[in-house]
C-alpha cells in the first residue's frame, strides 16, 4: 500500500533564461549492467524531452542543452521493465532541477541514496527543499515506511493506516506554509517562484499570491513557469466558489465532443486527473460509489485525463472500471487549455458545479467532503 496523496504533476512547467553552453548529466550507481536502465525525463521552456540508457558497470551518462533551468524526473528501472512501469512504482526514481552544468549522481546501489555534485542550480534545490522540510517525495518516502514497519495486523487496521496518513497531511501542510514564506522572503530566486507555484492549490488566496508574485523578480516572471503562475492567478479569479463555472468542449474515448454546457441542469463534479497519478485512482473507487448512488437523480461526472498517452489514457479507464464521462484532447498539465481555463497546477483536482451552471465548491471536494455534499444535496 502507499500513501502518494498528492501528486506532483507541477513539476514539469520549464523555465526559460537563455543559456548557451551544455550539459552533462552522468553518474555511477554501483556496478550495475543491462537490463538496468536510466530513464532520464524533463521539460526546458516548456518543451518536453526524454532520453534513457543502460548501465554498464554502473556507469551512464546524458549530454543536451537547455535554454534555462529545467526539471527533471529520473527513474532506474532493475529489471529492465520499461520507463512507464518503472515510474508507476515510483520505487527509484528522483525529481531535480539542472542547467547547462555537468551534474554528476554517485550512489552505491539506488538513485535514492544517490549524491550530487556539480550543479549549482541542483545545490540551491537542495537549499530549498531543506528550509521547507524536504520534497513530497520525501515526505511520501516517510509516510510508506512508517506503513511498511507496521506489523501484518497493523497494516489492516484503519486507525493505524489514518493516523499515518494524518501525519503526512500535517507535513505537507507545514511545508506549504514553509514555501509561501520561502517565496516571500526570496523574490530574487528562482525556486521562490518555484515555491509560490508548488504552494499554491485549486484553493487560491488570491490577494496574497497576487502580491507575493508581483514582488518577483523579472527575469523569473517571463520564465514559462512565471507566466503560467500568471495565467494561474488570473484564472482563479474566474474559478472561486459562485463563479460560472468556464464552459469547455473536449474529445471523448471515441473522439466524439463532450461540452460541460450540455450539463446545465445537472450536479456535475468535474475531474482533473491522469493514468500516472495514484492519487487521481485511488480516489475512483469512491467516485464509481458516488456516481452509482447519484446518477439517477441529477449527478454526472466529467473526468478530464491530462494523460499525453492515449493507450495508457484507454488502459487506465478500463482498469479502473470508470463509467462516467471520460474526456481528453491528451494535452500535458502545462499545455492544456482546459486545465488553464480552471487554473490547475496539480492533479487531482476537483470543481462541483451547480445545476445552475456555477462552481458549489473546488480544491478539497473529494472522499468525505464530496460525499456529505452531495448526500446533502441529493437526500433532503
Amino acid at each position: 500500500m502507499k500513501f502518494k496523496i498528492i501528486a506532483i504533476a507541477a513539476m514539469f512547467p520549464l523555465f526559460a533564461s537563455a543559456q548557451s553552453s551544455s550539459f552533462t548529466i552522468s553518474g555511477k550507481i554501483g556496478n550495475l549492467n543491462k537490463p538496468v536502465t536510466v530513464y532520464l525525463d524533463y521539460k526546458d521552456d516548456g518543451a518536453g524531452r526524454e532520453d534513457s540508457t543502460l548501465l554498464v558497470n554502473g556507469t551512464f551518462s546524458f549530454t543536451g542543452h537547455t535554454e534555462g533551468i529545467a526539471v527533471a524526473r529520473m527513474s532506474l528501472g532493475h529489471n529492465g521493465e520499461g520507463k512507464q512501469l518503472s515510474i508507476f512504482k515510483g520505487n527509484d526514481d528522483i525529481y531535480f532541477y539542472f542547467s547547462n552544468e555537468n551534474m554528476v549522481i554517485n550512489s552505491k546501489d539506488s538513485l535514492i541514496n544517490a549524491t550530487v555534485t556539480g550543479s549549482k542550480v541542483y545545490d540551491d534545490y537542495a537549499a530549498y527543499n531543506k528550509t521547507i522540510g524536504g520534497s513530497i517525495m520525501e515526505l511520501d518516502r516517510v509516510a510508506n515506511n512508517e506503513f511498511k514497519s507496521g506489523t501484518p495486523a497493523q497494516q489492516k487496521d484503519t486507525a493505524f493506516i489514518k493516523a499515518i496518513d494524518m501525519r503526512f497531511r500535517k507535513n505537507v501542510a507545514l511545508r506549504t506554509q514553509k514555501q509561501i514564506q520561502f517565496a516571500k522572503d526570496n523574490p530574487d530566486s528562482f525556486f521562490g517562484l518555484v515555491a509560490l507555484s508548488e504552494s499554491v492549490g485549486a484553493k487560491m488566496d488570491i490577494e496574497r499570491t497576487e502580491a507575493i508574485y508581483n514582488a518577483i523578480n523579472d527575469k523569473w516572471k517571463a520564465t514559462a513557469l512565471g507566466i503560467a503562475m500568471a495565467e494561474r492567478i488570473q484564472a482563479a479569479k474566474t474559478v472561486g466558489v459562485g463563479d460560472v463555472a468556464p464552459l469547455f468542449t473536449s474529445k471523448n474515448v471515441n473522439g466524439k465532443p463532450i461540452s460541460l454546457a450540455d450539463y446545465k441542469g445537472k450536479v456535475v463534479l468535474i475531474d482533473f486527473w491522469a493514468s500516472w497519478c495514484e492519487p487521481c485512482r485511488a480516489e475512483s473507487p469512491n467516485l464509481k460509489t458516488q456516481y452509482k448512488l447519484y446518477k439517477d437523480k441529477g449527478f454526472e461526472i466529467i473526468s478530464i485525463s491530462l494523460d499525453t498517452d492515449r493507450k495508457r489514457w484507454l488502459k487506465a479507464i478500463a482498469d479502473d472500471g470508470l463509467t462516467w464521462l471520460q474526456a481528453s484532447d491528451l494535452k500535458s498539465l502545462t499545455e492544456s487549455v482546459i486545465a488553464k481555463k480552471y487554473g490547475i497546477g496539480a492533479v487531482p483536482s476537483f470543481f462541483l458545479i451547480g445545476r445552475d451552471g456555477k462552481i458549489i465548491a473546488n480544491s478539497d471536494i473529494q472522499g468525505e467532503a464530496l460525499n456529505k455534499r452531495l448526500a446533502k444535496m441529493f437526500n433532503n
